[in-house]
């Protein structure tokens, strides 16, 4: 299981280090021999990521600071995909990038998925949502108030589920 956590510069990636390092440091136990890192394993990883995620990048080896918001936050998919979890779970993942990377995003959720992987979208964008979900569960006030099929999705419906007073428990 994976979490791709919504503060991709203060809890995602380390400024300090390069895309490659921030990319593969998930996986280290998978990219080392007798603890020891594979360099060649580690930059071929890397940099087939690189080409599949659409990196934007004249080399692995820059910083990952330098990077547009959607190009970092597609460092931050890398890492936790390279790792090769079963589950994964995204943090509004498309907070803050532009249209164009936020496309791009959608596209590896849906690869992702096809690819037999269940992915979990937390956002507070009910188009992203409704776009890309197979399923919602809207949650009020802590407590899930529904569970919501594709062939429900409305954004009034949704709003309504994420809008229940929680119930009083009688006794």
């Amino acid at each position: 299981m994976a979490y791709a956590t919504e503060d991709r510069k203060v809890y995602g990636l380390n400024l300090l280090q390069n895309i490659r390092e921030n990319a593969s440091m998930a996986s280290l136990k998978k990219m080392s021999k007798f603890g020891v890192m594979d360099d060649n394993v580690e930059r071929k990883e890397v940099d087939e990521y690189r080409e599949n995620f659409n990196i934007k990048c004249t080399s692995i080896d820059e910083p990952v600071s330098s990077l547009s918001g959607g190009n970092q936050q597609k460092v931050v998919l890398a890492k936790w995909v390279l790792s090769d979890p079963d589950i994964l779970i995204l943090d509004e993942p498309t907070r803050g990038i532009d249209v164009g990377a936020k496309y791009e995003i959608y596209e590896i959720i849906d690869r992702l998925a096809d690819e037999g992987k269940a992915v979990i979208v937390i956002s507070s964008e009910l188009p992203e949502l409704i776009g890309i979900c197979d399923r919602i569960y809207t949650v009020s006030q802590g407590v899930i108030t529904d569970n919501v099929d594709r062939r429900g999705f409305t954004q009034e419906y949704l709003m309504k589920g994420m809008t229940k007073e929680k119930e009083v428990a009688v006794r």
